[in-house]
């Protein structure tokens, strides 16, 4: 499986924006797929995830304003953040795998090239 993360951009606080995580290679449907960020001297950090059943999970810092949702029929994953903080601001990176925790990064096989995402306050 092959990600392609798109769609990071320079967003004023308190703004939105959507991220984009097209697959192509493999049978993306049956994977978990998630979203992790990493900011300078940070390590990776989880963000959302969603199920190959559907069930989704997010980090309390975004719950409530980050939406994840995928489409099958386009195997692309889409992560919507509104409400951006400053705090927000750090180098998103998509993923692909089969981990029963689908919070921990070691259960992704696959890793997007990762998109900037800067929120100016």
């Amino acid at each position: 499986v092959q990600l392609q993360a798109s769609g990071g951009v320079l967003v004023q606080a308190g703004g939105s924006l959507r991220l984009s995580c097209a697959a192509s290679g493999g049978t993306f449907r049956t994977y978990n797929a998630g979203w992790f960020r990493q900011s300078p001297g940070k390590e990776r950090e989880f963000v959302a995830a969603v199920r190959w059943s559907g069930s989704s999970a997010y980090a309390g810092s975004v719950k409530g304003r980050f939406t994840l949702f995928r489409d099958n029929a386009k195997i692309t994953v889409y992560l919507q953040m509104d409400s951006l903080k400053s705090e927000d601001t750090a180098v998103y990176y998509c993923a692909a795998g089969k981990g029963v925790n689908i919070a921990e990064p070691t259960g992704y096989y696959y890793w997007g090239q990762g998109t900037q995402v800067t929120v100016s306050s």
